[in-house]
């Protein structure tokens, strides 16, 4: 009994100390350099699942080119970058698609994902992917909100990446 107890004892220290310690998070590595120089963008439905209806409900509201249209709006009233109608003329392209989850319509936690693919026009190389979440909801007026709080986040973050690099100021070259 007094073996178990000891054994007991050890283990409990060995699982506080080890919880007790905090992971090392690693620096954030760079944000390629094309994103944030990029001034003119081609903005392109990537598509996806049409959301029109599953089970015989409406999914969400604004048919299968939502993603595709709020983005562009969004870009559009941002007014920082020029959007431009063919990728040969711009410096980056976003590719935004919509897929629906396999859960079905309106289980939580998920009904899909919203995906923007940032990609260098000259490579095709993908160069930064966001993706967001969408939660499920029973009422279609909440699924949209869901919808819409998720494009606001994926075009907040867009924002965010293309602001202009400042060097660390502890740096020095």
């Amino acid at each position: 009994m007094r073996a178990a107890a000891s054994y007991s004892l050890a283990l409990l220290l060995l699982v506080m100390s080890a919880l007790g310690q905090k992971s090392q998070v690693p620096p954030p590595g760079p944000i390629p350099p094309q994103i944030a120089a990029a001034q003119k963008i081609f903005i392109s439905n990537a598509g996806g699942e049409s959301f029109e209806t599953v089970f015989d409900q409406v999914v969400f509201d604004g048919g299968p080119d939502r993603a595709y249209n709020q983005l562009y709006a969004a870009m559009k009233s941002w007014g920082q970058r020029e959007l431009v109608s063919s990728p040969a003329d711009a410096d980056l392209i976003f590719d935004i698609s919509w897929v629906l989850s396999d859960t079905g319509l309106g289980r939580l936690p998920v009904l899909g994902q919203l995906r923007l693919v940032m990609v260098d026009p000259k490579t095709r190389s993908p160069l930064w992917t966001v993706t967001e979440y969408v939660r499920g909801a029973l009422l279609l007026g909440n699924r949209d909100k869901n919808f819409d709080q998720a494009m606001n986040t994926i075009v907040g973050r867009a924002k965010t990446l293309m602001l202009p690099v400042t060097p660390d100021p502890g740096t020095t070259k």
